[in-house]
């Protein structure tokens, strides 16, 4: 098995046990969208605490990986527009679905929830389809 499957793996089982690790200790879903969006528009001001924590864990936690993962190669775009655009537009289609990939796609799949479902079928098809067009219509990625 190819180095990047295994830690492709090793990253998955870890965002699963992280959801899990959420819901069972604070009765909530781990959706990072919601837990941005609450501290943003004040909506989670009894909670800011614990989604800071959990912010500051998504920043921190990569540099465990470093002494054992030293090359990363992501394929990104070196075009910084691009990398905004893409940004801005994950973060409208998180407000129009009303969550993430890790609130419906990890979370929601797995609590076998169907608006979880549908979400994940809409958000992999618009990501697709964003790609086609991004590389082969305008050609900038």
């Amino acid at each position: 098995m190819e180095q990047d499957w295994i830690w492709g793996l090793i990253g998955g089982l870890l965002i699963g046990m992280a959801g899990a690790v959420y819901l069972l200790a604070n009765g909530r879903i781990m959706g990072a969208s919601g837990i941005i969006g609450g501290l943003v528009d004040g909506s989670g001001r009894n909670t800011a605490r614990e989604r800071i924590y959990f912010l500051a864990g998504l920043l921190v936690a990569p540099m465990f990986i470093i002494p054992f993962y030293r090359e990363v190669n992501t394929n990104l775009t070196t075009n910084l527009w691009v990398v905004i655009a893409a940004g801005l537009l994950v973060g409208i289609g998180t407000r129009f679905a009303n969550g993430c990939t890790s609130g419906h796609g990890v979370c929601g799949i797995s609590r076998l929830s169907l608006r979880g479902f549908v979400a994940t079928v809409f958000y992999i098809m618009a990501g697709g389809a964003m790609m086609i067009f991004a590389r082969h219509v305008l050609e900038i990625i």
